[in-house]
C-alpha cells in the first residue's frame, strides 16, 4: 500500500470496517533519544511535511495501562473525553515503532486536530456511526481494522476491548521524517525568565496527569491517575517537554453508546498556556489561526517559545475549569529516567 495513492472515498467502506471493528469489541466506551545536555541546534516545522505520520488514538484507562508505543512517539496529545475520563492521540514522524496501542475510538475534534498534517494516515478502532461520513470526507487516510487488514492484533493476555494493538509498519513504509511534523513547534535553547518547579499535575473530572522533573534524566517522569506511567518493557514514559495548553472544551454533536456527550476541544483559536521544560515552567500564549496551520507558544513579549529537543507531550485543559493545575516548587525528583 503506497503512502498518499490509498484513500477510502464514500462512506461505505469505512462504516464496514468499523462495523467490524466493533463486532469484536472495539466500541468507544526507553530512553532518551540524544543528550539534551549538549547544545543543539535550533529547529522549526514548517506547515507541509514531507510525507504522512501517523496519529494513533490510544487508550487511557487503568485497564489500558501499561501502553505500548508510547514512548516512541515525537508527540502525544492528551484529551478529555466521556465521563471525566481522558484518551491520548500519538503522533509519528521520525520513527515507526513494532507495535502501537490500546487503540481506542476516534472523536470529532480529533479531525480539527489532524488538519495540520499533510494528510495523515489515522488508526482508530471505530467512531460514533454519526461521525464515519466526517472521517471519511477529512484530509485524511483513515485506517480503522478490517476483514481485509493485517496491521491489528489483540493480545489475548488482555480483556477486550483494552487488547487491539496496531502494527505501523503495516499501515506505512516507513517514517516520515521530521518535517512531516507540521506541529509549528519551534526548538532550541530554553528562554530566560520561567519559575523552577519539580512537578506539575493536571486534573480532569476522572483522570489526571503528573509531571515530575527528573535532574538526572533530563526529563518529566509522567505518571497517570497518580500510578508512574510505564512503558510494556518496564521503563518510566519521560518526555523532554510537557504544554499544558488552556483551550475552549465544549459540547459536540455526537455521544457516546451510553448517551453521554463527547466533548469537543477547540484546538483552532488563542489562549494562554504553560511549557514546562528544563525543570522550569514558562507562561506562555499559543494561538492557531487556521485548522490548516500548527500551534505557536509565544512568550509575554511575542518571542517564540522553543521547546527541549525530545518528545512533547499537550495537555488540553478546559479553561472554563478551575483550579485544573497544580505546581509544586519542592525538590526535584533525582530518579534517572530510562
Amino acid at each position: 500500500m503506497r503512502r498518499g495513492t490509498h484513500r477510502r472515498r464514500g462512506g461505505a467502506l469505512l462504516t464496514a470496517a468499523v462495523a467490524v471493528s466493533l463486532a469484536a469489541g472495539c466500541t468507544a466506551g526507553s530512553g532518551a533519544k540524544e543528550d539534551r545536555r549538549a547544545p543543539q541546534p535550533e529547529r522549526s516545522q514548517s506547515a507541509a511535511g514531507s510525507g504522512s505520520v501517523l496519529a494513533v488514538k490510544v487508550d487511557n484507562v487503568r485497564a489500558a495501562r501499561p501502553q505500548t508505543g508510547l514512548d516512541a512517539a515525537d508527540v502525544v496529545y492528551a484529551e478529555p473525553v466521556e465521563g471525566g475520563l481522558s484518551r491520548l492521540m500519538a503522533i509519528y514522524a521520525t520513527e515507526l515503532p513494532e507495535k502501537v496501542g490500546p487503540v481506542r475510538s476516534a472523536r470529532e475534534s480529533d479531525l480539527e486536530l489532524l488538519r495540520q498534517f499533510d494528510r495523515p494516515t489515522l488508526a482508530f478502532s471505530g467512531a460514533q456511526s454519526k461521525l464515519l461520513p466526517l472521517i471519511d470526507k477529512a484530509p485524511l487516510r483513515a485506517e480503522p481494522p478490517g476483514e481485509g487488514s493485517d496491521a491489528y492484533v489483540r493480545d489475548d493476555g488482555r480483556p477486550a476491548p483494552h487488547n487491539l494493538y496496531v502494527r505501523p509498519g503495516r499501515l506505512l513504509p516507513a517514517a516520515a521524517g521530521a518535517d512531516a511534523l507540521a506541529t509549528g513547534f519551534h526548538y532550541g535553547g530554553a528562554p530566560e525568565g520561567g519559575r523552577s518547579v519539580s512537578s506539575r499535575t493536571v486534573r480532569y473530572p476522572s483522570a489526571s496527569f503528573g509531571f515530575t522533573w527528573s535532574e538526572s534524566g533530563d526529563r518529566w517522569l509522567v505518571s497517570l491517575d497518580g500510578t508512574p506511567a510505564r512503558t510494556a518493557d518496564g521503563g518510566r514514559l519521560a518526555p523532554a517537554t510537557v504544554v499544558v495548553q488552556h483551550v475552549n472544551v465544549r459540547q459536540s454533536d455526537f455521544r457516546d453508546f451510553r448517551g453521554s456527550n463527547s466533548p469537543y476541544v477547540e484546538s483552532v483559536g488563542s489562549g494562554r498556556a504553560e511549557v514546562l521544560r528544563d525543570g522550569r515552567s514558562y507562561d506562555a500564549a499559543w494561538k492557531r489561526g487556521s485548522a490548516a496551520d500548527g500551534t505557536s507558544f509565544t512568550t509575554e513579549d511575542g518571542t517564540a517559545l522553543k521547546l527541549a529537543e525530545g518528545q512533547v507531550w499537550v495537555v488540553f485543559v478546559d479553561t472554563k475549569t478551575a483550579d485544573t493545575t497544580k505546581a509544586d516548587t519542592t525538590k526535584a525528583d533525582t530518579t534517572k529516567a530510562p
